[in-house]
């Protein structure tokens, strides 16, 4: 990466100056990221790598007014990544402002908090922060290193929570949610026809009355979709039957078909799906998405679309999107690794379809109000501005 041009401010601009700095910016952020460059608030620059590091995420493409500069990452060894660009960005002049990615295991972000901060630049992290409250060595390390910015951008209420358990300032915490493009899902949404998602129920099962169970998500062990056809199958014991929607693939998926042959569950694997209209009528086609194990964006997108979520109690250890799950009101939680628990939880939202506009209606706020790009951008403008950080409520 080139240095940073020195880039004074004029008499009419006096908006902060802030370099973002991420290993890479994944397709899922460009909405954030677009809403972010074109703030009246501050001005935004973008560093980070073309390209992933989990095997499993695409990269996100950015054009004007998004202003995206190269910054090369490696990786050394395991975890640990260097990324020199990081650096220099860190001690421009160009920047009054530096937001880093507060991953512990990223070198360059211990040294470029430093040299941010003695350069006079206000720091700050954007990260999980404390999904579970610090314990033993790792924990100690991570708690040095969460103390190195002067305000932290936490994706959710309860890593701030676990903060302030440990005595920081909540002022210097700010939750900002996360998002995906609810622009363009609200497009899908509004395409798709109750005359459509029938005709795709027709296409996909036998029986296209019974009620419809979605999860989108990569075929993995970590996933227990087996749990899932477990539940449905103690359901069809009980006289509720239901139909499943995999969407997804990997290397759990010949198993889960075995699985829910042999348990006598109708189940249609659709594959792995990168076509957000697709997506779309598949989960409204649904009256529930079920993620037995790790829930992440999935729950956002399902609710994007109207359609509850319901996962594990574990899941608030792994992914803050979890909080957007409002027990009776926009999904459900059942004890991790309980199929009859699953099965119990899941019997009210299959049977109670009459009361499929409330939950819609309190699905789509939820994310629009919390778990938006507009509500992120807002939140991140208002830590960038200096303003001490408010509590987030749900609803």
């Amino acid at each position: 990466m080139s240095a940073a041009t020195t880039q004074p401010s004029s008499a009419q601009d006096r908006r902060p100056r802030v370099a973002v700095v991420y290993h890479f910016f994944a397709h899922y952020r460009e909405a954030v990221i677009g809403r972010l460059a074109r703030s009246t608030k501050a001005r935004f620059s973008f560093f980070g790598d073309d390209h992933d590091y989990e095997s499993s995420i695409k990269a996100g493409s950015f054009a004007p007014p998004v202003d995206h500069r190269a910054c090369p990452t490696r990786r050394i060894r395991g975890s640990w990544m260097w990324q020199p660009g990081l650096i220099r960005v860190a001690a421009s002049r160009e920047f009054d402002q530096v937001i880093l990615l507060g991953n512990p295991y990223w070198i360059a972000t211990w040294i470029g908090a430093i040299v941010g901060r003695l350069t006079g630049k206000r720091v700050m992290f954007w990260s999980h922060g404390f999904l579970t409250p610090p314990t033993g060595v790792k924990g100690w390390v991570r708690r040095i290193f969460f103390h190195l910015p002067h305000a932290h951008l936490f994706y959710g209420r309860q890593a701030k929570q676990h903060a302030v358990a440990l005595g920081w300032d909540p002022a210097r915490i700010h939750v900002i949610g996360n998002s995906l493009d609810l622009d363009r899902q609200q497009r899908a949404r509004e395409s798709i026809s109750d005359d459509a998602t029938t005709r795709c129920r027709e296409a996909l099962f036998a029986r296209p009355a019974l009620p419809t169970v979605v999860c989108s998500c990569r075929l993995q062990p970590a996933k227990r979709l087996d749990l899932l056809f477990v539940a449905l199958n103690a359901l069809k014991a009980q006289g509720l039957e239901a139909n499943a929607l995999i969407i997804g693939d990997g290397p759990e998926r010949q198993r889960l078909e075995s699985q829910a042959r042999e348990l006598g569950v109708s189940a249609h694997f659709e594959g792995a799906c990168y076509n957000e209209e697709r997506i779309a009528l598949l989960t409204m086609s649904s009256d529930l998405t079920v993620c037995p194990g790790f829930v992440g964006l999935t729950a956002i997108q399902s609710m994007a679309y109207g359609v509850p979520v319901i996962t594990n109690t574990r899941s608030s250890e792994d992914a803050p999107e979890v909080e957007a799950i409002v027990p009776g009101l926009t999904g459900d939680l059942f004890t991790d690794g309980d199929a009859a628990e699953l099965a119990r939880v899941m019997r009210p939202w299959l049977l109670e379809r009459s009361d499929r506009a409330a939950i819609r209606a309190a699905c789509l706020g939820m994310v629009e109000r919390h778990w938006s790009p507009d509500s992120q951008r807002d939140a991140i403008e208002y830590a960038v501005m200096g303003f001490p950080a408010l509590d987030r409520a749900y609803p």
